[in-house]
């Protein structure tokens, strides 16, 4: 079995394990038992199931609370943008889980998209693993510190509002344009691509956006042109 050295990422988080087992779990991917079959330790995934769980309801009680005036609408769309894999492989990149994962050799090698989907995921079964060894209020209490300080950004920016319907919605209303999407190029091979493609409103183009996906491009995109337009207010 590796052995990481968990210590020093329970002194960062502050989050001490009675049950270093547990802890450990958190960060090892089904790739990594598949190759290491002798551990006697399972993968993440049924902490992850556990943790998407205890994240949910601990940012859905914070946003009730917080915006009394949301719909039940605009609470969904807020909380779907908090609970992010983009935002939260970036926190847990930020606090050097990526540094603790065990991997197969073969996805250690991989930084690509595939590695913010592991983040983010390990994320979740780290939540899973403090709620089954320390209970709900210390699993709220990383979530509150790690997660919950971006939801100021993301509501001042109206990033909880689909950036492709708002920006339809505003060139309908100002230019009676439906805006069109075009990929400006596309790189890299199938595993990991990357596209760039642009916004245009008729013939004009109007911002530019990049992503692993064309949907993510197009987002982007959209979010570029909002910003151009001075749309965000």
């Amino acid at each position: 079995m590796n052995t990481i050295n968990f210590s020093d990422f329970e002194k960062k988080t502050g989050v001490i394990f009675k049950d270093k087992n547990l802890l450990k779990q958190a960060f090892i991917h089904r790739s990594y038992i598949n190759e290491n079959t002798n551990t006697g330790m399972s993968h993440n995934e049924r902490l992850e199931f556990l943790g998407d769980a205890v994240l949910e309801l601990v940012v859905t009680d914070f946003l009730y609370k917080k915006y009394p005036s949301f719909t039940e609408g605009e609470l969904t769309a807020l909380r779907s943008a908090l609970v992010n894999a983009v935002i939260i492989s970036e926190i847990a990149s930020e606090i050097g889980m990526n540094d603790y994962l065990l991997l197969s050799k073969g996805e250690a090698k991989d930084n690509g998209k595939a590695r913010q989907y592991i983040l983010a995921n390990t994320y979740e079964a780290y939540v899973g693993a403090i709620f089954m060894d320390s209970g709900y209020d210390k699993a709220d209490k990383f979530i509150t510190d790690t997660l919950l300080p971006h939801t100021e950004e993301i509501v001042a920016k109206k990033l909880w509002r689909d950036a492709k319907s708002l920006v339809q919605e505003k060139a309908q209303e100002f230019f009676n344009v439906t805006p069109s999407y075009k990929v400006i190029q596309e790189s890299g091979p199938d595993h990991d691509k990357h596209f760039t493609i642009g916004i245009f409103f008729g013939s004009e183009h109007i911002a530019e956006g990049k992503g692993q996906s064309k949907q993510e491009a197009e987002q982007k995109a959209a979010g570029e042109a909002l910003k151009v337009k001075n749309w965000l207010d």
